[in-house]
């Protein structure tokens, strides 16, 4: 008993199969950009967290079309999001005030906090777009001036923060999360070539 039908089924198969094999080389290739870039990363600068930055620069939109130039843009990028979330976190923490000067939600001291963290964050959010522009422009030092400057910015809300006694800081994540990313953009844009 011969099976002669199985020729053919493999016949019709190769096509599927072999494009399906192309479409995972290039889902993989891309990818292997942000892995291999952001292992270069880590490896050039201890304080880059290689995972973060696999998991956060793999879902960007634009990562799997980048090279490290774009990548490094994308980490400035991120970092203009997150400065982005914390303002909105703070306006959320922040209700307007009531007639008669009473605030809902904060306190005096906390509140005139927040207030000035609301606009160091949007300074944060300013000095990534900046670097994302620098780096676009291919003035990596600039760039990375622009990043240091988003560090600084951060660091000053985090002194707000402690001086009105604000335990635990309710900016603590997305402060933890502008130097990680800080630092896989600097670390990043020192790859460029």
């Amino acid at each position: 008993m011969t099976m002669r039908p199985l020729p053919q089924l493999v016949q019709y198969l190769l096509p599927v199969v072999g494009a399906l094999a192309l479409i995972g080389c290039l889902v993989v290739g891309a990818s292997a950009t942000v892995v291999t870039t952001c292992r270069a990363a880590a490896d050039s600068d201890a304080r880059v967290d290689y995972g973060f930055c696999v998991a956060e620069l793999g879902m960007h939109r634009e990562s799997p079309d980048a090279d490290v130039w774009g990548l490094a843009k994308v980490a400035a990028l991120t970092g203009v999001n997150n400065a982005d979330n914390a303002v909105y976190d703070i306006k959320a923490v922040l209700p307007a005030k009531r007639p008669g000067g009473a605030g809902a939600g904060a306190d005096g001291p906390t509140r005139a906090a927040l207030e000035k963290c609301g606009r160091l964050y949007d300074s944060v959010g300013f000095a990534f777009a900046e670097a994302d522009d620098e780096i676009n422009n291919r003035r990596y030092a600039a760039g990375k001036g622009k990043v240091a400057e988003a560090v600084s910015l951060a660091r000053q809300c985090d002194d707000a923060l402690a001086k009105a006694a604000a335990v635990p800081s309710p900016l603590a994540q997305h402060s933890s999360y502008n130097v990680r990313i800080a630092n896989i953009c600097t670390a990043i844009t020192n790859l460029i070539k």
